[in-house]
């Protein structure tokens, strides 16, 4: 798992030098085209093997799955790359309440106890000046959200479909909407989503180099923390994956980035924290 957590941030990191010369929607074209390449290879070696039958769960989890990867994506551009990673990683957060909404499973004492570390981590990080909240602070909210209704929707196709097929689907909306944006991007812009606009701006041969990482370092990312989950307890995996945000914030400060102030490092510790506890109470 930390394995994984290193690919990952390195993926973010390079998102992040990349939106200083590309589209946000062309590096999320990027991101989700290579991926759809590598899953289809595999394929040749392992057919699918399902049932299926869910096609609207499907096409839900992987329109709120490309909502929480732009919103990922216009932070990792706009804020420093640990914060953009703390706010993807309140996601279990939110997943435990729309497991118990939507799944009906129990949440403990412990589990309440978590969520609310969490929420408190989540509004020292933030730190909006009264209620006024920073365009990032909503869309990180946007991406823990999206990505805690794609990572539950994920619970229940898992019994109907291949899990290439779940992850085929959102790649490819993922790969489609960006198309059709950047297209549309040259007739139309919209200040609110111009984290979805931009048009398509030919990569040079250092870029290419980067994407070509981008991909790569994200495939290994899914595949070790796939091997993790399968070798060990996923309460620890859970717990070892909080790793990427001090990862991220290494590489972070050598891209220059800020580190977080005093009150800002205690909301890391209790997202952290909150995880952890949510983790082992689900394990």
């Amino acid at each position: 798992m930390l394995i994984s957590s290193i690919c990952l941030s390195f993926m973010s990191a390079i998102a992040k030098i990349l939106s200083n010369h590309l589209p946000i929607i062309e590096i999320v074209f990027f991101r989700n085209f290579i991926g759809i390449i590598l899953i289809l290879m595999t394929f040749f070696k392992s057919p699918l093997n399902q049932s299926g039958g869910k096609p609207l769960l499907l096409f839900f989890r992987a329109t709120v799955g490309l909502i929480a990867m732009l919103s990922f994506f216009y932070n990792i551009a706009n804020i420093t790359l640990a914060d953009a990673v703390i706010y993807s990683r309140m996601s279990p957060i939110f997943t435990a309440i729309f497991a118990l909404w939507f799944l009906r499973e129990k949440i403990g004492i412990k589990g309440w106890f978590a969520i609310f570390i969490g929420f408190v981590g989540m509004l020292m990080v933030m730190q909006p000046n009264g209620l006024i909240f920073e365009k990032a602070h909503i869309f990180g909210l946007l991406n823990a959200v999206c990505a805690a209704l794609a990572f539950t929707s994920i619970r229940e196709l898992r019994s109907y479909y291949d899990t290439r097929t779940i992850v085929l689907s959102f790649m490819g909306i993922g790969t489609i909407v960006p198309i059709i944006s950047m297209f549309l991007s040259a007739y139309y812009q919209s200040d609110f989503f111009s984290f979805m606009m931009g048009e398509f701006i030919m990569p040079n041969l250092s870029d290419w180099i980067y994407i070509f990482a981008m991909g790569l370092t994200a495939s290994l990312g899914q595949v070790y923390m796939t091997k993790a989950y399968g070798v060990t307890r996923a309460g620890i995996v859970g717990a070892t994956g909080y790793s990427v945000i001090v990862f991220s914030l290494i590489i972070g400060l050598i891209l220059g980035d800020a580190l977080p102030n005093i009150l800002g490092f205690i909301g890391i510790l209790a997202i952290i924290s909150g995880g952890i506890l949510i983790a082992r109470e689900k394990n």
